[in-house]
């Protein structure tokens, strides 16, 4: 069966975004990106099928990644991270990689193998995992992760605490009533303060 991956950036206050959603408190970190690249996003990236893997997404995150990965490979808008040669391998995967964007309020998507799915169905997720076509990783979306949790359909959860105190913002994941108890299966520290938490669920 696959497996969901939640991979994603907390603050040290553990906020996932600041208020108005920005995400420019991230600590640049081309280590980190190695490390993401060789682990986090690899079950889904050597996936048998069609496509490498499956990223989920909510659809305030599919709105940010729909502007600028598209793009990414040809340089658009002269962003500084593209010098990064993780950061260009992760644009070619996120760009064949099969997407699916939860959302109520879009009625279309422009970026390549996107597929809209208007409702959020449980039963619908667990059959997906159960297909062929490789692991899946979700990014940010806080509202989709917290729905995933509360149906317990998420099997790894990996946080990157970044050392920066936002003191307001979003949490990652909320209005969650069950409360499942996680075991610690690695912790990495990166020279620029970031740390890498693996945690699973206790069954």
């Amino acid at each position: 069966m696959a497996r969901i991956t939640a991979f994603n950036r907390v603050s040290a206050d553990g906020y996932f975004a600041a208020p108005d959603g920005g995400l420019d408190w991230i600590v640049p970190d081309p280590e980190l990106d190695r490390w993401a690249m060789e682990n986090a996003y690899s079950s889904a990236a050597r996936a048998p099928g069609a496509y490498p893997g499956t990223v989920l997404f909510g659809r305030r995150t599919y709105d940010l990644f729909e502007v600028f990965w598209p793009k990414a490979l040809d340089g658009a808008g002269g962003d500084p991270r593209l010098r990064y040669s993780e950061i260009r391998d992760m644009a070619i995967w996120l760009n064949a990689a099969r997407k699916l964007v939860f959302s109520r309020t879009r009625t279309a998507v422009s970026w390549s193998n996107t597929r809209l799915i208007p409702t959020f169905d449980p039963l619908e997720i667990e059959k997906m995992k159960r297909e062929p076509g490789g692991d899946f990783l979700i990014f940010g979306s806080g509202s989709i992760t917290s729905l995933l949790t509360q149906h317990g359909l998420i099997d790894e959860y990996q946080f990157v605490v970044t050392p920066v105190l936002l003191g307001d913002g979003r949490m990652l994941i909320s209005g969650v009533s069950r409360r499942p108890r996680l075991e610690l299966v690695e912790s990495k520290v990166f020279p620029s303060g970031n740390v890498l938490l693996r945690y699973r669920p206790l069954s």
